[in-house]
């Protein structure tokens, strides 16, 4: 498995993912949701199976609500679109650095086997969650969020997804 790609079957054909089309299917305004959403399913389906798994069977159980995580998981497996996509905020802490792994918990199930992944310590940076914390923002701050999200993505991405996701059976 490359660093920036995903593969699933369907209809017993496999199909490969890359970051492009990615962020392609996503839009392009949370690049580093985007890639913690493809790092969390590197790593929870590597535990769940050898080969490419079953793309409608997988279901998902995350405390990650942000769009770009959300759409990374939707494109690959359809989760969202089939009913198998859920957000509970109660199962990570409130902040990644204050109160881990904060947002950055994913359960990935695949028929009885399930696993949980969370991301590790200092993969995302104390400005970035202050400044996403805030209700309201200058454009300068706003700009600097977004600089953050592109530097995220650029940093993580050529990173093996055990590098920043530990994963558990559940």
């Amino acid at each position: 498995m490359t660093h920036d790609r995903i593969s699933v079957t369907e209809n017993g054909q496999e199909i490969t993912f890359d970051f492009a089309t990615l962020m392609a299917y996503h839009g392009g305004g949370f690049p580093g949701g985007v890639v913690h959403g493809l790092k969390a399913m590197q790593a929870g389906f590597a535990a769940l199976g050898t080969g490419p798994l079953p793309r409608r069977d997988i279901h998902v159980l995350t405390a990650f609500s942000g769009p770009g995580g959300r759409d990374a998981v939707e494109c690959v497996t359809r989760a969202l679109t089939d009913g198998r996509y859920h957000v509970d905020r109660a199962l990570g802490g409130k902040d990644v650095n204050s109160d881990p792994p904060g947002p950055y918990l994913w359960r990935f199930r695949l028929g009885p086997n399930e696993v949980e992944v969370t991301i590790r310590p200092g993969h995302v940076l104390p400005e970035f969650v202050s400044l996403g914390a805030m209700q309201a923002r200058s454009e300068a701050q706003n700009a600097r969020l977004d600089q953050l999200k592109h530097e995220m993505a650029k940093r993580l991405l050529p990173l093996r997804a055990d590098e920043i996701y530990q994963v558990r059976g559940l």
